[in-house]
């Protein structure tokens, strides 16, 4: 058998050249997802961004060197300058009061500017058990206030507490309704099996119990933090979105790693 007619039976064999072969180079590759998608539940539709510990890093940001609250994605925008170019996403991320700075506990770069609060009082923020969102040694978790006090002794990268949980060890935390009747545009953030947090914004009203129905039943998430509602807001470069509801507090935005 000559050389050209081995190497023919070689190709062959392959599948190089056949009609099977030929099908087989034309498969598409895996579609990757958008970093922010669409997504149906109970009738209601959401955004949700994904960020991956692997890929990406967290980041808080509130107030500039003065101390001035940004209170909107404009002026986080123009404070990040080159930095923009990395931004995957920006959300609203805690609870505020009437100057934009946060209420309860608060980590910006590895600085502690505001501490636990763990106090009563009215208002979502303190219907107990409220939770902190967190980063620290490249995990990100989400753990109720005083699970965060009891567990937790060295300086997180960053943190957020925001209030109520939605989601405690699976289950819904035990003063939300169903399906209440207070509806209104919410975002939270929960943490899944695999490390990845998941940062949510409705699109339109919706109650507390669904949101929270949402991270557990399609999300696959057993800890899930409100952030807030009515003035949540989302900034989504690629999209080409930037949310200008309201005047925010602070803010988590997600950066792509260097390489």
């Amino acid at each position: 058998m000559t050389r050209l007619a081995v190497l023919a039976l070689v190709l062959l064999a392959a599948g190089c050249g056949s009609e099977d072969g030929q099908q087989r180079a034309a498969e598409p590759a895996e579609l990757v997802r958008p970093i922010c998608d669409n997504e149906s539940f109970e009738g209601d539709d959401f955004t949700v961004c994904t960020a991956d510990p692997k890929q990406d890093r967290i980041a808080m940001f509130d107030a500039d060197h003065d101390g001035v609250p940004y209170r909107s994605f404009p002026e986080l925008e123009r404070a990040l300058a080159s930095r923009t170019s990395k931004l995957r996403f920006a959300m609203n991320a805690g609870m505020f009061d009437e100057s934009g700075l946060p209420i309860g506990y608060y980590v910006e770069h590895g600085e502690r500017l505001q501490t636990l609060n763990r106090a009563a009082g009215p208002g979502n923020f303190h219907l107990l058990p409220n939770g902190v969102f967190f980063g620290q040694g490249g995990r990100w978790r989400i753990l109720t206030s005083d699970g965060f006090a009891e567990q937790v002794t060295a300086r997180p990268d960053f943190a957020t507490q925001s209030g109520p949980m939605l989601l405690i060890d699976g289950q819904l935390h035990p003063r939300i309704a169903q399906n209440g009747t207070s509806l209104h545009v919410r975002n939270a953030v929960g943490v899944n099996p695999r490390g990845q947090a998941l940062f949510v914004i409705s699109n339109g009203p919706v109650s507390f119990g669904r949101l929270a129905r949402l991270f557990r039943d399609k999300l696959q998430c057993r800890n899930a933090l409100y952030l807030d509602g009515s003035v949540s807001g989302l900034w989504y470069p690629e999209a080409g979105r930037m949310d200008r509801r309201a005047p925010l507090g602070p803010m988590v935005a997600v950066f792509a790693k260097d390489r």
